[in-house]
Parts: C-alpha cells; sequence; structure tokens
C-alpha cells in the first residue's frame, strides 16, 4: 500500500476575494465612533423618554462589544502556531462571530419585552431629540458599515460586523421617522411600535449569521462547498477508483481545510499528483488547506465515520455507500 500524504496551501487562497488584509483601523475607528454615540443615545434617550432611541443605544452597545470581540478574534487568529495550538488561533473568529450574535440575539428580546410593556402604558416622547439623535446615527453606522464592506464577502466574522452596522444605520433611518410621525400626530404608541419594528430588523439581520456560525463550529460543510461537487472533481483524477474519509470542514471564518483517502490501486508515491490536487482544490473551490492520502486498496476502517464514495464505473452516475446520487459537474 503506498501513502502519499499532500501538505498544500497553507497561507492564504488566491483569487477568492480581496479584503484588506488588516482591519485594525476599521477597528478602531468603528469602536470610537460607536461608543462616543452610544454615550450620546443613552443620555438622550432619557431624557427624551424614548424607548426607541434606547432600543437603538443598546443594540449599538451590543455592536460596539461586537467589534471589540472581533478585533480580539482577528488579533489571536494572526498569532504563530505553538506547541499546544498548532493551527494557531484561527477558531476564535469562529467564536467571536457566535458569541456576538448570541448577545445581539438576547439584547433584542429585551428591548421587546420593554417595548410590550410601554405599549400598555405609553409615555411622552421628546420627538424632536429623538430625530437630531438618529440622524447622526446614520451617518456614524453608515461610515462604519463602510469601513468593513471590503470584507463582506470574505469572512463572516467581518461579514456580521458589516451586516450589523448596515442595519444599525437602516434602524436609524426606521428612529428618524418615528420621530417625524410623533411630531406630526402626538401618537405614544408610536415609540414602543418603532422599537419592535427595530427588535424584528435585528434579528432577521443577525439570526442567518448566527446559524452560520453555529454550523462553523460543529465542523459542518460550510454553505458555499458542495461536498458532492468536490467528490465528483476527485473521482475524476487518474487512476482513483475510491473516496473515503471526505472531511470538509472551516478552520477559521476565511480558511476551509480538507481531508481524504484516495484509493489508486498499484500507486505508488506521486508528489506531483498530490501536489496538482491540493493547487486545484484551492483555486477552484478555495481549499487552502488540503491533505490528502493515496491508498492502493480500499481501506475504510469500519469506522462509519464519514461516506465512501466509489467509482467503478465512470459512465454511469456516482453514488456513495449510502446510495445517494453525486453529480458530477
Amino acid at each position: 500500500m503506498a501513502h502519499d500524504h499532500s501538505h498544500a496551501g497553507h497561507g492564504h487562497h488566491h483569487g477568492h476575494h480581496h479584503a484588506p488584509r488588516n482591519f485594525d483601523r476599521a477597528f478602531a475607528v468603528g469602536v470610537l465612533l460607536n461608543s462616543g454615540f452610544v454615550i450620546a443615545e443613552v443620555v438622550y434617550g432619557f431624557l427624551s423618554g424614548s424607548l426607541a432611541l434606547l432600543a437603538d443605544a443598546g443594540h449599538n452597545l451590543a455592536d460596539v462589544l461586537g467589534l471589540v470581540i472581533a478585533w480580539s478574534a482577528v488579533w489571536l487568529s494572526s498569532h504563530s502556531a505553538t506547541a499546544t495550538f498548532t493551527y494557531r488561533f484561527r477558531r476564535s473568529s469562529i467564536m467571536a462571530s457566535m458569541i456576538n450574535a448570541i448577545f445581539v440575539l438576547v439584547s433584542a428580546g429585551m428591548i421587546a419585552w420593554e417595548a410590550i410593556e410601554r405599549l400598555a402604558t405609553p409615555q411622552p416622547v421628546a420627538a424632536a431629540t429623538v430625530l437630531i439623535v438618529a440622524s447622526a446615527g446614520i451617518v456614524v453606522n453608515g461610515v462604519t458599515a463602510w469601513l468593513f464592506a471590503r470584507g463582506d464577502n470574505g469572512d463572516i466574522n467581518i461579514r456580521e460586523v458589516f451586516v450589523h452596522m448596515l442595519a444599525d444605520a437602516a434602524i436609524s433611518a426606521g428612529v428618524v421617522l418615528a420621530a417625524l410621525a410623533t411630531l406630526g400626530t402626538r401618537w405614544r404608541w408610536i415609540d414602543p411600535i418603532a422599537s419592535l419594528a427595530i427588535v424584528a430588523v435585528i434579528i432577521a439581520g443577525t439570526w442567518g449569521l448566527f446559524r452560520e456560525s453555529l454550523r462553523l463550529s460543529l465542523d459542518a460543510v460550510p454553505q458555499r462547498i458542495d461536498q458532492a461537487e468536490v467528490a465528483a472533481y476527485l473521482s475524476k483524477l487518474p487512476g482513483v477508483t475510491q473516496i473515503h474519509h471526505l472531511h470538509i470542514w472551516s478552520m477559521s471564518t476565511t480558511e476551509i481545510a480538507l481531508t481524504a483517502h484516495l484509493v489508486r490501486p498499484a500507486a505508488m508515491i506521486d508528489d506531483i499528483f498530490s501536489t496538482s490536487v491540493a493547487h486545484a482544490l484551492e483555486h477552484r473551490f478555495g481549499i487552502a488547506h488540503a491533505t490528502i492520502q493515496i491508498e492502493a486498496t480500499p481501506n475504510d476502517h469500519g469506522c462509519g465515520c464519514a461516506r465512501s464514495w466509489r467509482f467503478a464505473d465512470r459512465s454511469s452516475p456516482v453514488h456513495d455507500s449510502h446510495g445517494q446520487h453525486v453529480h458530477s459537474h
């Protein structure tokens, strides 16, 4: 039996996204701008009696903490590997994304509870003050979102920051509209209703990111990767008759890893083959960390922990060991 282990692509993959390497300045500016704005919202929220303004302050406070957590995760991920943390601290970015999402969802629940109580006993609101402060919020959140816009597609940790800041700008716009409506009608129930609308926006913008960060923390195949398509590609490689122990997971919010055992009867150690496979996986699927083991005979060890793909007849449909169809592209 010939075993050929290929470890390629350790670093960054090329051509898949163009996010800046360093977001330190964006984080610093975002934390300072939003911290100052949160203080202003809390002060004027109490002075004006506006729950919508306080709700927006609560969400912005969550985002300030989220910025700090995400920044810390980026900093940790940049550290060198150690004897204990051989993959450095890459997974900290996934943990940061999940913690941030949970914090925001809990904050949204607290805001919703207070808004429901306010509906039962509406309070007077200084709508003109709310209008001015919320208008400033559109600018602050819009600028912060713009700072992270270039990283929107490459890293869910950075994308979460971008989405939250953009949502905050929209929420501030909603508070402005609520303040205008209150000025025009003097209806006290508008403010708590606006608060509930803010909660709905928060949940809608956060739930998907929470679900994805949870998937990544459990080593699920990343959503943008089609495992069957990867298996179909591997099946077309010269001499491959079976694939087993194919695992694809996220090492961090930006890096994807793969391990696979490829059965190539009578195969010898072939560094060129393994290197070319790792290179193709990186450039075709964005999988930058590939470990390929070549075997001369099937050997799945009977653990049942991974699917096994067999390709005895390449002209017929490809199925895994569970009988599910695998589409070749």
